[in-house]
C-alpha cells in the first residue's frame, strides 16, 4: 500500500481578515457552498439580463490553465467564470485589484466568498507573491482568469497587455486559454454606476503553451505580445 500524506490548508490559523487577503487562502466547506450558490446566482443573471453566449468551449483544457481576456467592464469577471464547468468552474480564481476589491474587510469578504478573487496589488505585489500564485496554480491544479491590461478600457478598445502575465506560465506547462468578451463595455461601462441588459458573448481560442519560454523579463514580453495577439484575433469584424 503506497503511502499518502494530509497536506494541512495553506491558510490555516491565518486571522480571518488576513486569511481574506491570502494568496494560500482554500475555500473549506462553508466558502465552497457559498460560491456554489453563487455561480448558479451569476449563470441565471447571465442568462436573463445578458443572453449570455459561448462560442469555443470545446478548446476549455483540464486545470490547470489560464483565461486571458480583453477587460472593459466589472461583468468580464463574472461572464468568463460562468462559462466555466465543473471542476474548473470550482477551482477558478479571478486575480483581481487588492487595491479595489480587498481595501476593506467586507469588500474582501464578497471578493473571496462570492467570486473566490485573489489580490493582486498593482504598486506593491513582491516577487514571493507571484510564486506562491504559480505553485498554486501548478499544484492546485486551478485556474487564473486574468485582464492582462491591468485596468478596465474607458472607450472598450483594448489596450495592450502587460508582461506580467508571463511571470505565471513562462517555462511552465500551464497552457493559456485567450478568449474575447463582446458587449461588455456598452453593458456597464466603467463610467456607469449600474449594469444595463445587453447581450454578451464570450469568443474562446485554442489554448497556447509556453513550456519553452524563458523564465525571465524577455520571455514575460514575449508572453504577453502573443496572448495579445491571440485575444486580439478573436474579436468579431464588423
Amino acid at each position: 500500500m503506497s503511502d499518502w500524506k494530509i497536506k494541512p490548508a495553506r491558510d490555516l490559523g491565518l486571522p480571518t481578515a488576513e486569511r481574506l487577503r491570502s494568496h494560500g487562502r482554500e475555500a473549506g466547506l462553508v466558502g465552497g457552498l457559498l460560491q456554489g450558490g453563487w455561480r448558479r446566482l451569476v449563470r441565471l443573471y447571465m442568462a436573463v439580463m445578458h443572453r449570455f453566449a459561448v462560442t469555443g468551449r470545446e478548446h476549455l483544457p483540464p486545470p490547470p490553465f489560464v483565461i486571458v481576456a480583453n477587460h472593459a467592464s466589472h461583468l468580464d469577471a463574472l461572464a468568463v467564470g460562468a462559462a466555466l464547468r465543473g471542476p474548473a468552474a470550482r477551482r477558478a480564481h479571478a486575480l483581481a485589484a487588492g487595491d479595489t476589491f480587498f481595501t476593506s474587510t467586507p469588500m474582501a469578504a464578497f471578493a473571496a466568498y462570492a467570486i473566490n478573487a485573489l489580490p493582486v496589488w498593482r504598486r506593491r505585489t513582491r516577487p514571493k507573491d507571484l510564486a506562491t500564485l504559480r505553485a498554486r496554480l501548478e499544484e492546485d491544479g486551478l485556474v487564473f482568469i486574468l485582464f492582462p491590461e491591468g485596468t478596465r478600457s474607458r472607450d472598450g478598445a483594448m489596450a495592450a497587455f502587460q508582461p506580467g502575465l508571463g511571470a505565471f506560465v513562462a517555462g511552465s506547462p500551464v497552457p493559456v486559454v485567450p478568449c474575447w468578451l463582446e458587449g461588455a463595455h456598452a453593458a456597464w461601462p466603467p463610467q456607469r454606476r449600474w449594469p444595463r441588459p445587453g447581450r454578451l458573448h464570450l469568443h474562446i481560442g485554442p489554448p497556447l503553451s509556453f513550456a519553452e519560454t524563458p523564465q525571465d523579463r524577455a520571455g514575460w514580453t514575449q508572453v504577453a505580445a502573443q496572448c495579445e495577439a491571440a485575444v486580439r484575433a478573436l474579436e468579431p469584424r464588423r
